[in-house]
């Protein structure tokens, strides 16, 4: 009664064998990824202008700028980049390398290496620029003047010069060794 017996020893009796895991068990849920909202407004440039501010007259920077208020005259933020935000209302000239608008501008836009127009935008001007993006939703009435890449195009004026002068002296290589594998041969 108090003994046990060998074959009750559970270090001695067989394993079952593994089962397959089978569909009635519980296996972990993914939860289904909620919708995808839109992006939302980039705020951690170097400078920000709230949504209280007016501004009139001239607005420039050597930095990256977020502007959500009132200006009136012209922004000028030279090689940088420059966020319209959502609650801005713009009546001004604008000019910086990397423009995005989600408020509204009514003033001529020109981004030295791209526009782009978000959904929330309104813009009443033209734009100058080498690349632009348009979201579907963005109001837009103006002009727009596509920029070539001034540095793209020096890249390859500059490849197909540097190709030119190596073409001829590759031509006469390949033709003076088989000259001299001929020489070569000849000599044996």
């Amino acid at each position: 009664m108090w003994k046990s017996r060998p074959d009750e020893n559970p270090s001695t009796q067989p394993k079952p064998a593994s089962l397959p895991v089978t569909a009635s068990t519980p296996a972990p849920v993914n939860k289904p990824e909620p919708p995808k909202i839109a992006e939302p407004v980039r705020t951690d440039v170097a400078a920000h202008i709230g949504k209280s501010v007016v501004i009139k007259g001239e607005l420039s920077g050597n930095e990256d700028l977020y502007l959500d208020g009132e200006v009136e005259g012209t922004v000028d933020m030279g090689a940088h980049s420059l966020i319209i935000g959502p609650n801005a209302r713009i009546h001004a000239h604008i000019s910086a390398r990397e423009i995005v608008l989600h408020g509204r501008v009514e003033g001529n836009v020109r981004g030295m290496e791209r526009v782009e127009l978000k959904k929330s935008c309104v813009l009443v001007g033209d734009i100058s620029t080498q690349r632009i993006v348009i979201e579907d939703g963005a109001f837009f009435k103006g002009a727009v003047d596509l920029q070539k890449d001034v540095k793209a195009e020096q890249r390859k004026s500059a490849a197909a010069a540097v190709s030119y002068s190596i073409t001829p002296s590759t031509s006469n290589i390949v033709e003076t060794p088989g000259r001299q594998q001929a020489s070569f041969l000849e000599q044996k």
